[in-house]
């Protein structure tokens, strides 16, 4: 491709990311930092990272991981068009997953805050 034509798709807005993936895109970062915190609650409560609290990164991951998938729901819900237009609906799907997957970290963290630890 020229570099003519590529000036000429990105005037049309052909190339770039368009307004349609902005949603999606923005509902997967949120679902991607809570899988972080969840991962990181998980990892302190094995002990393998540190010895802080966990139970509020438990939390947190759990919350960005609903949001993750309420922004992800609603982008799906509200974008016009198939797959393979350019409107995101891949990557909302996409940002639903990722906040489950935020959801389940952040709720494992806490189900292992609740354990109580023998002594002796």
């Amino acid at each position: 491709m020229s570099s003519s034509t590529a000036l000429m798709m990105a005037a049309d807005g052909g190339l770039g990311i368009g307004e349609g993936r902005g949603g999606a895109i923005v509902a997967a970062v949120v679902a991607l930092i809570g899988i972080a915190l969840g991962a990181l609650a998980l990892a302190r409560a094995a002990g393998r990272l540190g010895t802080g609290p966990w139970r509020p990164l438990g939390t947190a991951a759990m919350v960005t991981g609903l949001a993750g998938i309420a922004l992800g729901g609603l982008h799906l819900v509200t974008s016009t068009g198939g797959f393979g237009t350019g409107n995101g609906r891949a990557g909302a799907i996409v940002a639903m997953v990722l906040g489950l997957t935020a959801t389940v970290l952040g709720g494992l963290a806490l189900t292992r805050s609740r354990r109580t630890v023998p002594t002796g």
